[in-house]
């Protein structure tokens, strides 16, 4: 699951950055406004972390841009300003969660993977896609009634294509929501084929049915009926 991170406060920024990663999130960041008015309008994520006092703009507008975005991406502020009247305009505008400075990391994590959950319309923390069954929060996958151990970046890749099912992704959206900011240190596109291939060959060898389709110089789909 990818995060873009939009705090001015370097350090902060470098604590989030390390904390969530460890926690096995894809972590993009933003330095300024400009930065992550930029992301934001080129990129997907599944959750925004926006700190509103950033030195060129107002965070709050912001979150009305992350609000529009065509998958339904968490919103999460994190600000100084501790004012009621500051959470109910963040909240208002679109925020699913308003957290104030300074906050402890473990809580900052449980709120995420709360908002996650309610943006994925989980209320028994599964979904179910044909034969597979994905536990988002357990990062926990069961396909034809086994359980499979899968890397995470084959995980990664699995939650990816059912997040996005029946609709074509193609191989550098799929490098940029497993590396973020990093992709571009992948000299080929090999390190996908590579974990695509054994995903569907942990897939196969359960015994459920073929939902990844390869769409030839595009990229895959995960179809399901």
């Amino acid at each position: 699951m990818k995060i873009l991170i939009i705090e001015d406060e370097a350090p902060l920024r470098e604590s989030l950055k390390s904390y969530l990663r460890q926690s096995g999130f894809v972590c993009e960041e933003a330095a300024t406004f400009r930065e992550g008015y930029k992301k934001l309008l080129n990129y997907e994520y599944e959750c925004v972390l926006i700190d509103l006092n950033l030195p060129d703009g107002d965070g709050l507008k912001l979150v009305d841009l992350a609000k529009d975005s065509e998958q339904p991406t968490g919103i999460i502020i994190t600000s100084v300003r501790d004012g009621i009247e500051e959470r109910i305009q963040g909240l208002d505008l679109g925020a699913d969660d308003y957290l104030t400075k300074p906050f402890n990391l473990s809580e900052l994590n449980a709120r995420i993977r709360a908002v996650l959950r309610r943006k994925a319309a989980i209320p028994d923390q599964m979904i179910r896609l044909g034969e597979i069954q994905i536990w988002p929060d357990e990062r926990r996958v069961v396909a034809a009634g086994e359980e499979l151990v899968l890397t995470r970046k084959e995980y990664d890749i699995l939650w990816y294509l059912a997040r996005n099912k029946n609709r074509v992704v193609t191989k550098d959206s799929i490098a940029e929501h497993l590396w973020g900011d990093y992709m571009d240190e992948a000299i080929s596109f090999d390190f996908i084929y590579a974990h695509m291939k054994n995903l569907r060959k942990k897939l196969s060898e359960t015994g459920c049915g073929d939902y990844i389709k390869t769409v030839y110089g595009i990229g895959y789909k995960f179809l399901v009926p």
